[in-house]
């Protein structure tokens, strides 16, 4: 079944995503960004004690996936997002050169990265989302000289969430040629610069050299195009007065993540040339003068280098899910691998941040949900993505209780 919402931006189809899957065309879809259920229930539950019974098959395969999974949802039993032929069918559907990012835990993250390099993507270096909203579950040892210590599955404070970046490879000789037939095979750098107030406009002090305030010089090219000396690097070392260069880690600026980051006063660089000569040596000469140098910027923490998704009260939207992203966030990975007006698949929709972070960034989505309870959550926000700023209000007041009941945290979304 089909649904068409947010004046048709955003398809939704709830039923089993490998049933969706298949009855979709090859080489549609532009991107994948979605949040797979994480497989977190016991190792022994699943996999059993005494190896494959009648108790632990099933329909789906020869352990027990019926398993209730996180917080004891049985959406999150199983193993579907560690399995090749769930991502076989997600390729497929793909157009050559897209790309993928899928959540997972830090537990489950090797298993699921496996699978969908198995099923024929092309692994790329993944992406950090760093919160401080986790918790630990560790269990204190009863006995006379282990204090201070713990034991379990989760001693250590959760902090960090990976996200897998994938790509299906190119159909066309280049890459240049395949964007050109397909229209993927990019990354939004541009649109995905991480904003800042600090003066960008130098790179290395070797290309601006010659550079001062009021004069022409052939080195503003490094300011508008970008810059032609491969000894300088892109990135949080300045380069763009657009913004620093996006990176692979993303954090949700709260206060004990701020202050996990060290002070960094940025880059130095050129300023003038009232400096003493200083004396080389006699092998190679005289090195000649050093430029007199400065901060690049007004410094801080290092935290400013790197992309800030925040959650917000509009991310639950009521939901009783357990695990709902940031739509800041989502955002952000949608417009770092969706094509302008692309479609976006999220396979595991849940309560469709993936959706209305396509819509926000003039995207069109595809979500796939089994789960009842959770279109429900998607038609509803979706409804309220459309609502005006007092009607968004009053809904938020009616559903606060519920948010605070089950707070806002990282996970399948």
């Amino acid at each position: 079944m089909s649904e068409s919402l947010l004046g048709g931006r955003v398809m939704l189809h709830v039923g089993d995503c490998l049933d969706v899957l298949r009855s979709l065309p090859e080489n549609t879809i532009d991107a994948v960004v979605t949040d797979p259920p994480y497989h977190l229930h016991s190792i022994t539950k699943r996999f059993a004690k005494t190896g494959r019974t009648e108790s632990t098959a099933s329909k789906s395969g020869p352990h027990n996936r019926t398993a209730r999974g996180f917080m004891g949802k049985v959406w999150d039993g199983g193993d579907i997002a560690f399995r090749p032929e769930t991502w076989a069918e997600v390729l497929r559907v793909l157009k050559p050169g897209g790309y993928i990012l899928a959540f997972a835990s830090t537990r489950g993250f090797g298993r699921m990265s496996v699978a969908i390099e198995d099923a024929g993507f092309i692994t790329h270096p993944l992406i950090a989302w760093v919160f401080g909203s986790g918790f630990p579950k560790a269990t204190r040892i009863q006995a006379e000289g282990y204090e201070g210590q713990r034991y379990g599955g989760q001693a250590l404070k959760p902090a960090v969430e990976p996200i897998y970046m994938g790509q299906k490879p190119f159909s066309e000789p280049t890459g240049t040629a395949n964007i050109l037939r397909w229209g993927t095979g990019a990354v939004e750098i541009d649109g995905c610069r991480v904003t800042t107030d600090d003066d960008l406009r130098a790179g290395a002090s070797k290309l601006w050299s010659h550079y001062r305030e009021g004069e022409a010089s052939a080195d503003r090219r490094y300011q508008d195009e970008g810059g032609t000396n491969f000894a300088m690097k892109p990135g949080v070392r300045g380069g763009d007065p657009a913004g620093r260069w996006p990176a692979n880690l993303i954090h949700d600026g709260s206060d004990e993540v701020l202050a996990a980051f060290p002070e960094a006063p940025g880059q130095q660089r050129e300023v003038n040339d009232s400096f003493d000569p200083k004396v080389g040596t006699a092998v190679y000469g005289d090195y000649g003068p050093r430029p007199t140098v400065l901060p690049r910027d007004s410094g801080g923490s290092a935290a400013r280098f790197f992309y800030t998704a925040k959650a917000d009260a509009d991310d639950r939207i009521g939901s009783k899910h357990p695990t709902v992203k940031p739509v800041d966030l989502m955002q952000y990975l949608v417009r770092l691998v969706t094509p302008k007006g692309g479609l976006v698949l999220d396979p595991f929709g849940g309560t469709g941040t993936t959706g209305e972070a396509a819509w926000r960034e003039g995207r069109r989505a595809l979500l796939i949900e089994r789960e009842e309870e959770y279109a429900a959550d998607i038609r509803r926000r979706m409804e309220l993505a459309m609502a005006g700023p007092d009607e968004r209000r009053r809904r938020r007041a009616a559903m606060k209780p519920q948010e605070e009941a089950f707070g806002l945290f990282g996970g399948a979304a």
